[in-house]
């Protein structure tokens, strides 16, 4: 009898910050990626791939699968009750952890709209087998993310992490973790915490060494980016890409000594633009200065490349537009997971492009954006707007071109549409309606 054939492992890394220009094989000149760059080579790169412009909506996107306007509750929050891919790929059999920032359980100050403190979804919660993250509980005991991390790990907090890199204690535990379940299908989900501010060294800077971040103790009230002293200064953006790619290579070593490369899907995206202090070269000749926060492109074109050696045909480039909730379906394809009977996911899987075939790809990517933060005085109304590979049409009604003017300065109205406009605002405008609970 033939032998029943392995699932796969999945593993998602999410960098954070880090938009399309950063990456050597987007075209980006000013960094040294090269374990990515690989990843593109042995694998597909994808060159519309569109998330949410910050990191919470987007993160919950993906999780779930679903627009924001189903289950967006507030910056830094997920919803307690929500079934995230952590629940679905545990309850399919998977062993899962989740490795990296977690930031979904309570983000807002005690004196800053102390009502939404505690209103998130523990980690303990959120469905994986074992979990090890920076962020688990208040944002004033978060603590450094980097240097000397505060880390809590399966319902402990660690010591001994003086010296430590953050990125590098996710690492090791994800090395672990599938050293200890290689003979069983594993998913591993490991949002980075590079490359988000502060920017600072990494354990590859001259200045780390002599670099001492401050702790929870030190704040005496300010928040972190008020500290005297602190360098969060752009020149380390370039240090923390590096190092973020360095940090992906010793996961694929870890699979290649294991024996599980050609076992195992990687998914590599970035959760929104780069910061907007950080200016990055494409093709030595055009600099994009980040966009993180916004709607224009710069805030969520970002990077997204998939290697399976073996099932994944090499170099390819593709150009079909990938929308942040077609990741959970894409992954169950994958995995030959069905979604569970009134699960309600709005994504595409793009999984039969992987695979080399020409699959359902999307016309439209839709955006539902309530760009708030934790410290926003006063709510602000959804950003709801939908791209398709030219054209790009707000709620509001202006219409822009993106073949002409990415940065989007010249609103085109209803009023004064040509022909290719108004068939391109038929063809969209339509979709505002179908994006309602």
């Amino acid at each position: 009898m033939a032998e029943e054939k392995r699932r796969p492992n999945i593993i998602l890394i999410m960098s954070d910050d880090l938009g399309y220009e950063v990456i050597g094989a987007d075209g980006g000149t000013s960094y040294r990626t090269p374990v990515i760059d690989g990843m593109a080579r042995t694998g597909m790169r994808f060159e519309n791939a569109h998330v949410m412009p910050l990191c919470t909506p987007t993160r919950v996107s993906l999780m779930t699968g679903k627009y924001n306007f189903r289950n967006y509750i507030g910056f830094g929050l997920m919803k307690p009750d929500e079934i995230t891919f952590g629940h679905l790929m545990s309850d399919a059999g998977y062993k899962t952890c989740l490795s990296g920032k977690w930031q979904l359980y309570s983000y807002n100050p005690p004196d800053e709209f102390p009502e939404w403190r505690s209103k998130g979804q523990r980690i303990e919660d959120a469905g994986f087998d074992e979990y090890c993250v920076w962020h688990a509980h208040h944002t004033e005991e978060k603590g450094s993310r980097y240097k000397n991390p505060v880390i809590y790990q399966n319902g402990k907090y660690l010591d001994g992490m003086e010296g430590k890199y953050g990125d590098d204690v996710f690492a090791d535990y994800i090395l672990d973790f599938m050293e200890r379940n290689r003979d069983d299908p594993f998913f591993v989900y490991f949002p980075m915490a590079a490359t988000h501010r502060p920017l600072e060294p990494t354990p590859d800077s001259p200045e780390y060494d002599d670099f001492d971040p401050p702790s929870n103790k030190t704040l005496g009230g300010r928040t972190w980016n008020e500290l005297e002293g602190w360098p969060d200064d752009a020149k380390f953006y370039r240090d923390m890409v590096e190092y973020h790619d360095k940090v992906i290579g010793r996961l694929i070593a870890g699979l290649e000594r294991l024996g599980l490369r050609e076992d195992t899907l990687i998914i590599y995206v970035g959760d929104n633009g780069s910061p907007i202090e950080v200016c990055s070269m494409v093709h030595d000749h055009t600099e994009v200065c980040g966009g993180k926060g916004m709607t224009l492109d710069r805030g969520t074109h970002v990077p997204l490349i998939c290697d399976w050696p073996g099932t994944i045909p090499p170099s390819v480039v593709q150009s079909d537009l990938v929308d942040v909730s077609d990741f959970l379906p894409t992954m169950f394809e994958a995995a030959g997971i069905e979604v569970p009977e009134g699960y309600i996911v709005d994504g595409r899987s793009f999984y039969p492009q992987l695979t080399g075939k020409e699959g359902n790809p999307r016309d439209w990517v839709f955006f539902h954006f309530i760009p708030n933060n934790a410290r926003s005085a006063t709510p602000r109304d959804p950003i709801r707007f939908i791209r398709d590979h030219r054209w790009k049409l707000y709620e509001t009604g202006q219409m822009f071109d993106l073949d002409s003017d990415p940065e989007e300065e010249f609103a085109i109205f209803a009023a004064n549409d040509d022909a290719a406009q108004a068939k391109a605002r038929a063809k969209l405008e339509p979709v505002f309606g179908q994006m309602t609970v």
